[in-house]
């Protein structure tokens, strides 16, 4: 990071963090907060479960729009729209009646859209120089609040009422909201332009182009989405599939919370070891090496805690490795911020999509069969296509190579 960095600088680093921060809370804090719900305003069960399928349809549904718009009208004034959207679906939810719950979600997965899609455009455009530094940040604030989100919100929720405890959570949108309003003001004064130029003297042109005619851009859409598709059918099924090994519920709970919680580190050090020569390729290493070992550990016949210990280990580092690694693509794999935008939008709309398809098809698949083994044989196969498009993305150098 930049020593001589200008006030205005880190005010945008402080809004990274802050936007960073409501990317995955207002999702991973619902589910200790369902019971007190189904009795507090008669949430049915079949609405329960939709409180995570339904942001991944508003990002599904959403990116695309972000990205374009984005590109077309700055992602700074995009991102600040998108906050106000993200916190007004926050606070709708706390109205306590099952229909404002689940609209206020719709209405704040679209917000959280725009943050999914606009943070690495802001990096690119803004810290071209220090790409891997900021994209540490926001994403270790994106893990680190969701865990704590989904720690603190039933804790909280005992001592002061669910609907408390949900406006204060939802607090974090409205604080980062005001930061990048003040920093919408700044660009104005400044210069009138649509940033504060910090890392570059020279900004770089919005080129008007599709990324939806590169094939390149459709490998990292395949990527984005199936590493979604295991991270979110894996959160979903994991305990199901210990308990069947023999665990406990309990027992099976606290691997499955050790699977959110192992990937921190990688997190925090995947953008770094991205800078390095062949950093993508061991970064891709991780993930299929990673998803693989632990999917096959939980094989093994058997109730095993210390092996399914590092199993869920493995498959935790591999799928913070994953996500993180596809940010990388949105940024190494564009030349300016206008199409890191547009391709986040497109990777981000179909691989959300998938996120949302699969763990309704693995409990479909296993309401047939009734068993897990052969499901976590196609999750195999699915790590293996997805470790084989890193490989063809991280061969070349930009979405738009060999295209007129």
């Amino acid at each position: 990071m930049s020593k001589n960095m200008s006030r205005g600088a880190w005010l945008v680093v402080l809004g990274l963090i802050l936007a960073g921060a409501n990317l995955r809370m207002p999702i991973t804090m619902m589910p200790p907060l369902l019971t007190d719900l189904k009795a507090e305003i008669g949430l049915p069960t079949s609405l329960a479960g939709l409180l995570t399928t339904i942001p991944l349809l508003g990002f599904a549904l959403a990116s695309p729009l972000m990205g374009k718009f984005g590109a077309k009208h700055g992602s700074d004034k995009v991102l600040v729209v998108s906050l106000i959207i993200l916190s007004v679906g926050s606070y709708l939810r706390v109205i306590p009646s099952s229909w404002a719950l689940m609209v206020g979600t719709a209405i704040l997965g679209i917000g959280i859209a725009g943050g999914n899609v606009l943070l690495p455009a802001v990096i690119k455009d803004r810290f071209p120089n220090n790409i891997a530094g900021m994209t540490t940040l926001y994403t270790m604030a994106q893990v680190i609040v969701a865990s704590l989100g989904t720690a603190a919100s039933g804790v909280v929720a005992s001592k002061i009422g669910i609907q408390s405890s949900m406006a204060m959570f939802a607090l974090v949108g409205p604080v980062a909201l005001i930061v990048w309003i003040f920093i919408a003001v700044l660009n104005q004064r400044r210069s009138g332009s649509s940033h504060i130029a910090v890392d570059t003297p020279v900004d770089r042109p919005m080129v008007d182009r599709t990324p939806w005619r590169s094939p390149l851009a459709w490998l990292i859409l395949a990527y984005f989405g199936l590493q979604s598709m295991l991270y979110y059918s894996l959160l979903t099924w994991l305990p199901s599939m210990w308990q069947e090994a023999g665990f406990s519920s309990v027992v099976a709970g606290n691997l499955a919370t050790l699977f959110q919680l192992t990937g921190m580190p990688l997190t925090l050090t995947v953008p770094m070891i991205a800078e390095r020569k062949h950093g993508l390729a061991i970064i891709n290493g991780i993930v299929g090496g990673g998803f693989a070992l632990g999917v096959l550990g939980i094989l093994v016949p058997g109730a095993n805690l210390p092996l399914n210990v590092v199993a869920s280990a493995l498959m935790g580092m591999a799928s913070a490795a994953a996500f993180s690694i596809c940010v990388i693509f949105f940024q190494k794999r564009t030349s300016n911020a206008a199409d890191t935008a547009r391709l986040s939008g497109m990777a981000q709309s179909g691989g959300y999509l998938l996120a949302a398809v699969g763990p309704v098809a693995l409990g479909a698949l296993n309401g047939l069969l009734h068993t897990w083994t052969p499901i976590i044989v196609l999750v195999l196969v699915v790590i293996a296509l997805m470790y084989l498009s890193g490989i063809v993305v991280i061969r070349h150098r930009d979405i738009y190579e060999g295209l007129h």
